[in-house]
């Protein structure tokens, strides 16, 4: 992704906690989520000098015209959605040609799993089902792959996956 480009969109933006950064490589910068919090997080974005267009939408039917955008991006989002194959193709309409997607996943892997329940006692069968297993095929069936890395790198055992894919031609 060059180091500005014009519209760039966050699929799951939650609290906002990515927006200022990804406001800075950016001059149109949108985001969808599924909760009703996004006057709050708007307002929280402006007092922080951060300028976003916020919306109520599901990542399957995104409100956008086609070819709206040089770069979606999304951060631990896609493993909660149940059509992701649907998502993918959303992600594939509304990016211009030449544009990027950037999908950041958690790794699924029993230590992992683990891990999230003595911390915080939460399921990761139960939030995420067997979604992550699917992510990388399906995006690679609508999407082309440029490049995948494991963070962190260093460690035996990586927590997250990133993905920069680009429109199929």
């Amino acid at each position: 992704m060059p180091a500005k480009v014009d519209a760039l969109l966050e699929l799951g933006y939650g609290s906002g906690v990515f927006m200022p950064e990804l406001a800075s490589r950016c001059e149109r910068l949108c985001g969808i989520d599924v909760h009703d919090r996004g006057v709050d997080v708007c307002a929280a974005l402006a007092r922080n000098g951060v300028v976003a267009t916020l919306q109520r939408a599901p990542a399957e039917t995104l409100p956008f015209e086609d070819r709206s955008f040089d770069a979606v991006v999304a951060v631990s989002t896609l493993e909660f959605v149940d059509d992701l194959a649907r998502v993918a193709r959303e992600v594939g309409r509304v990016l211009r040609p030449g544009g990027v997607a950037v999908v950041v996943t958690p790794v699924d892997h029993p230590l992992l799993d683990l891990a999230l329940r003595v911390a915080t006692g939460a399921s990761a069968r139960a939030d995420f089902g067997d979604r992550r297993k699917g992510i990388v095929p399906i995006l690679r069936a609508a999407l082309e792959l440029e490049r995948s890395a494991w963070f962190p790198g260093a460690w035996p055992l990586p927590i997250y996956r990133a993905l920069r894919l680009r429109p199929k031609p």
